[in-house]
């Protein structure tokens, strides 16, 4: 089977190493044109960039997808599959057709819910127990095309957004393999979504990272797990921003404000939340400093406790 490969991050790059490994005949990739980075604003490769280049495939960087070329660059290069994992950009509709079996995508949710942008992110940050990775046909509108398969997973209690990314990645170059195969001999399945459960993500921003103290502990929990890698859940205490990576729960009850510091001393930073519950913060990143224990930064730090 003649693939034509398109993506762009790491968890792209999973699923094109899952294909190389399985030897399928990769035709070319497509990644998005480079970037630059850093101080020195050199170029840099994206990860799939980086490995069709070590295993000697065929590159191209369009910067222009619905001028005509694309398409006809497609059509030159004669795929029986396109199989597109986070390539980043909208296909324009005549490019669909091109393939002899159509176009592939691996998308990381139970589709229809979290269609678009950073669902692995909304899937931890909105408290849900269970998520996956679905297979699908392209259509013009995005994520909304004929599922093939999904594959389960449950969510860690404190699993982070970047621990679950992980997991899902490796699934969804499996769940690919799975999907081609099918295709291959035929005996693929397709599922159209239920429009009635359809849900819709975006891109996470910075303006999501300060901790909102009159929720529940759960729902704190679940915002600094959903917030990372990026951009992190942040708070203030004492006057400084705080960057919080870990918290547990507590049985303690308390009549504090929310946000108020309860206890501060070898277990961590204990505060206030909603409904008269605390939540433990036991690792945390002070300006200008190293991301540490919280408990270890208090030992030169000791921060007031409301009495």
């Amino acid at each position: 089977m003649r693939i034509v490969f398109m993506g762009t991050p790491d968890f792209a790059a999973a699923s094109l190493q899952k294909l190389i490994d399985e030897k399928y005949d990769i035709a070319a990739v497509f990644t998005q044109p480079d970037k630059p980075r850093n101080r020195g604003m050199s170029l840099s490769f994206s990860p799939v960039k980086e490995l069709a280049l070590q295993n000697g495939l065929d590159v191209y960087q369009p910067t222009k997808l619905r001028d005509g070329s694309f398409t006809e660059l497609l059509r030159s290069l004669k795929p029986d599959v396109l199989v597109v994992v986070a390539y980043g950009r909208i296909l324009p509709e005549d490019a669909l057709s091109v393939p002899t079996y159509g176009a592939v995508n691996v998308h990381s949710s139970l589709l229809p819910k979290y269609r678009g942008a950073a669902p692995v992110q909304w899937a931890v940050l909105n408290g849900d127990t269970v998520t996956g990775v679905s297979t699908m046909y392209l259509a013009p509108e995005m994520d909304t095309g004929d599922v093939i398969f999904t594959v389960k997973t449950e969510i860690g209690e404190f699993e982070t957004s970047g621990e679950l990314f992980d997991r899902l990645m490796v699934m969804g170059a499996e769940l690919l393999h799975k999907t081609l195969r099918a295709i291959e001999n035929g005996t693929a399945p397709r599922s159209k979504q239920d429009e009635s459960q359809a849900s819709y993500v975006t891109m996470l921003d910075k303006s999501m990272s300060p901790i909102d103290w009159s929720r529940s502990p759960r729902e704190i929990v679940k915002h600094i797990c959903g917030l990372q890698p990026w951009p992190v859940a942040t708070t203030e205490i004492g006057g400084l921003t705080f960057r919080i990576f870990k918290a547990e729960y507590t049985d303690t009850v308390t009549d504090k404000a929310p946000g108020t510091v309860v206890a501060a001393d070898k277990r961590g930073i204990e505060i206030a939340c909603g409904g008269a519950h605390t939540l433990l913060i036991t690792e945390l990143q002070a300006p200008g400093k190293k991301r540490m224990r919280a408990a270890d930064y208090l030992l030169g730090h000791p921060i007031k406790v409301e009495v």
